[in-house]
């Protein structure tokens, strides 16, 4: 089959022909149709992800859709046939989507949501799973809640927005100005955050209390803003970049609490990876409701051109999520 590998870390995606994989068991062989780009993707081909780094040589991608070829011993609940979606490889030793098939564990895919196509698919699960976990598992974001997102039209936060949304809460979200469109439209109240300090966008919409749920995106200073937003006593500061050096002062002085969300952590370690399939399912039924759809930037790349497709996400310049059509 073909396939994008990656010798080394810095190094040039090659175009090649590699082995086609077996399932093995609890393993289901997909056909890929679509492979999304997430900026984490061009961290781990340059080797600056030290937390998901790949064993090279390496097909990387994270997120899939496609079709199952073949279902592995000790496999229930999928067929040849099914149309599924995941995110199921490119770190550690598991093999990404960049290849025309790839074996993944049963446990990290869904089917696919009826109302949204193959590329729409499979630029979802990673975004779909991290805004899961920090909005449902960690906050538990319920009716009537203010919810903000930081980097609310970015790959992660436009489903974040939409999931908060799905759940009843008032969203506020904060972007560059030129992406205050795109996060209107996901229906959420967009902040400027160039051009508005955080005390001002906490007065004007949470009368100075502070919002009950923020979602950093982003990470570095923008955790700490999210530290001064939060509304004292019961509000909630979740991340998904916690990486760096952070005074925890001004959230003890407010009394609320703060939650970590490592999104490959089961496909890492193995552990609790049935739990990415349910998310996905409750994902597709949401979708198929009308509640939750990616946006995609227009242009069209494929394998030959996954190059160009990382050059687009690292300039920052997508105006959507970014899909490689494998096939």
């Amino acid at each position: 089959m073909r396939g994008v590998l990656l010798r080394e870390f810095g190094g040039p995606l090659v175009l090649e022909e590699i082995e086609k994989p077996a399932p093995g068991p609890g393993q289901v062989l997909v056909r890929v149709a679509a492979s999304g780009v997430n900026p984490l993707d061009t961290k781990i081909r340059a080797g600056k992800a030290a937390h998901a780094r790949s064993q090279l040589p390496a097909v990387l991608g994270m997120d899939l859709a496609g079709v199952v070829a073949e279902v592995g011993p000790e496999v229930t609940g999928f067929a040849p046939g099914d149309e599924v979606y995941g995110l199921t490889g490119g770190v550690g030793d598991l093999q990404g989507s960049l290849a025309e098939y790839v074996a993944v564990d049963a446990r990290l895919i869904a089917p696919k949501p009826e109302s949204l196509s193959l590329r729409e698919a499979a630029v979802a699960p990673l975004a779909v799973v991290t805004s899961w976990e920090a909005l449902v598992d960690r906050a538990q974001v319920s009716a009537g809640q203010r919810v903000l997102v930081h980097g609310g039209a970015g790959g992660v936060g436009q489903m974040a927005v939409q999931i908060a949304r799905a759940r009843g809460a008032e969203v506020f979200a904060t972007g560059s100005t030129r992406n205050l469109e795109t996060i209107a439209r996901l229906g959420a109240t967009p902040i400027d955050y160039s051009t508005t300090p955080a005390e001002d966008y906490v007065a004007e919409h949470t009368d100075g209390e502070g919002f009950d749920v923020v979602f950093d995106t982003i990470g570095g200073a923008t955790l700490d803003l999210s530290f001064t937003a939060v509304r004292t006593y019961t509000g909630h500061v979740v991340s998904a970049l916690g990486w760096g050096t952070h005074s925890l002062a001004p959230l003890s002085f407010r009394g609320a609490s703060y939650s970590g969300v490592f999104t490959l952590m089961p496909m890492l370690t193995g552990q609790g990876r049935e739990h990415h399939g349910e998310i996905l399912r409750e994902a597709a039924a949401l979708a198929d409701a009308g509640g939750l759809k990616p946006l995609l930037d227009p242009r069209r790349f494929t394998l030959a051109t996954v190059a160009d497709a990382h050059a687009l996400v690292e300039s920052g310049a997508s105006t959507g999520k970014v899909v490689i059509d494998v096939q």
